[in-house]
């Protein structure tokens, strides 16, 4: 396995880069059974990426956990569901065991495919300013375009949103 830190990711840089109708940017990241994933093996199905801020909290852990109770939906439509945080993929783990997570979750701990993908912004919580995840999500078709972009995602009801937009490309 390499280390965490080795994520590949090539793209156009900058925050609202990546727009519908671009090619999505390639990348291998780790996951959650210790193995890679790149994106562009994925060719041919249709591929929901959900990047959210942070494993074991209360947001992110709805967004996932809606995503898990959409199996049926998601086999359904055929569609590929990869969560990406900066979290390490120990931390991965432990998130997706204690909430039965059945898709992988990548550690993208070098930022570089928030960066591609425009979606590490500046945050502030408290008055302090940091840089952070900016939950949003893509669909990208079975030839690698960006069909669909939800940037600063409200959790509540996301998911029926995205599966159906996800059943229009199937």
């Amino acid at each position: 396995m390499k280390k965490e830190s080795s994520a590949r990711a090539s793209a156009p840089s900058g925050p609202e880069a990546l727009r519908e109708g671009d090619p999505a940017p390639d990348f291998t990241l780790p996951q959650t059974d210790g193995s890679e994933i790149t994106l562009s093996n994925l060719r041919g199905q249709a591929v929901v990426l959900f990047f959210y801020p942070k494993d074991l909290t209360p947001g992110c852990t709805t967004e996932a956990c809606d995503f898990r109770d959409a199996r049926a939906t998601r086999e359904a439509t055929g569609v590929v569901v990869l969560g990406i945080s900066p979290d390490p993929v120990k931390k991965h783990v432990q998130f997706a065991a204690k909430h039965d997570l059945d898709f992988p979750l990548l550690a993208d701990t070098d930022h570089r495919v928030q960066l591609a993908y425009g979606v590490r912004k500046e945050k502030s919580l408290y008055g302090k300013t940091f840089l952070g995840v900016e939950r949003s999500t893509f669909l990208i078709d079975g030839k690698g375009i960006v069909r669909r972009v939800w940037r600063q995602v409200k959790v509540a009801g996301h998911v029926d949103e995205v599966l159906r937009a996800a059943a229009e490309l199937a």
